[in-house]
This record gives C-alpha cells, sequence and structure tokens, in this order.
C-alpha cells in the first residue's frame, strides 16, 4: 500500500463506562480485552498504523507494531473531544512521513464487528469513496472510514457525544453507505447485562 492510499485505524477508548462500573477498554470479553479486540479488528481489517485514544484509564497498547496510545485529558467531555485527539494524532504521524489518506474510526465497545467490515470500508474508499460508513439493515452504525481531507471539518463540528455525526448529517451527499451485513453485529455494550448477552453470542 502506497503512502497516499495508506488506511489508518483510529480506536476511541477513552470512556469511563459509568453505567457497566469500569472502563470499558478494560473489560474481558471472550479472552481478550475490548482494547486489544479493537485494535485487532482494525489490524486485521488492513488498517495502519492504529491510534488508540485512552481517558479514564490508563491503556497499555497491545504488543503489535504500528500501535500508539494518545490519552484525551478532556475524554470527560464526551466523544468528540477524543475524536480530536485521534485525528489530531494521525495528522502528526502523517507530518512524520507515514502519510495516511483516510482513516477508520471504531468503538472500543463494540466487540462483534467483524474485519470484513473494515476492509469493505477500505475497499469503498479505494473506489473513490471520501467518507464510507458501515451499514446493518440499512442503518448507517460503526466503523466510520474518513478520508483525510475531512478530518479538520469533522473534527471541528465535533460536539459532546455525537463524534462525526454532526458532519455526516450536514453533508450526505459525501457519504457512502457500505453494506456490511453478515461481517458480525454492531451491537455495543453498555452495561452488565449487555456484556453478559454479547459475550454469549460471541
Amino acid at each position: 500500500m502506497t503512502a497516499s492510499a495508506r488506511v489508518a485505524g483510529l480506536l476511541l477508548a477513552a470512556g469511563a463506562g459509568r453505567r457497566l462500573g469500569r472502563p470499558k477498554a478494560l473489560v474481558e470479553f471472550c479472552g481478550a480485552t475490548l482494547l486489544d479486540r479493537g485494535v485487532r479488528l482494525l489490524r486485521t481489517g488492513g488498517c495502519g498504523p492504529v491510534v488508540v485514544v485512552s481517558g479514564a484509564a490508563p491503556l497499555d497498547p497491545p504488543e503489535l507494531p504500528q500501535v500508539t496510545v494518545r490519552h484525551n485529558p478532556d475524554w470527560a467531555e464526551g466523544m468528540a473531544s477524543s475524536l480530536r485527539t485521534g485525528l489530531a494524532a494521525l495528522a502528526e504521524v502523517a507530518e512524520g512521513g507515514a502519510e495516511s489518506g483516510a482513516a477508520v474510526v471504531a468503538l472500543v465497545d463494540q466487540p462483534l464487528i467483524g474485519p470484513e467490515a473494515v476492509a469493505r470500508l477500505i475497499r469503498a474508499h479505494a473506489a473513490g469513496a471520501g467518507i464510507a460508513v458501515a451499514g446493518y439493515g440499512g442503518r448507517p452504525r460503526n466503523p466510520v472510514l474518513l478520508a483525510r481531507e475531512h478530518w479538520a471539518a469533522v473534527a471541528a463540528g465535533a460536539r459532546g457525544d455525537a463524534g462525526a455525526r454532526p458532519f455526516l448529517r450536514a453533508r450526505p451527499e459525501l457519504v457512502t453507505l457500505v453494506p456490511c451485513d453478515g461481517t458480525g453485529s454492531p451491537d455495543d455494550i453498555d452495561t452488565p447485562e449487555d456484556l453478559a448477552r454479547l459475550s454469549a453470542a460471541g
């Protein structure tokens, strides 16, 4: 993959998991932490390098090459601050010579998303999509691919826990919905009941 075509991965893993009772990134799920599963999702799907945004708890990156952790001191403000932190970190990597043409953004609390969903977003980008969103049952969910030329605008529009959503809703003509049915599930873990249910399914 050439530098211009390189697709980075961004894993948002900063939350405290208040309803769950502990930071989600450190939760064990089917033999691995959600942090490890999220990183491996992005790497197996074709992303590199991968930046993990931490916040409520210190995180050690998995023993994999090209994985770094960037702390977000403003994590309590919501997902938007972590998205801004992560995109800024990826921009710094680009300035260091390993430029990425796009980034796939994933959330740490969706452990049943499959790497094929990430791969489909990357293929959509290679075919010309500037923004590609994984769709399940025709509905946009996660992960989301953002071409580098949109990072600044996405970061500027991010507020609270909405992440990239304000930008995506304001510019629907830029969005390509990529069907990902059959590649996994976008269900997330917010409560102990969610964890038990998804663990049984995983």
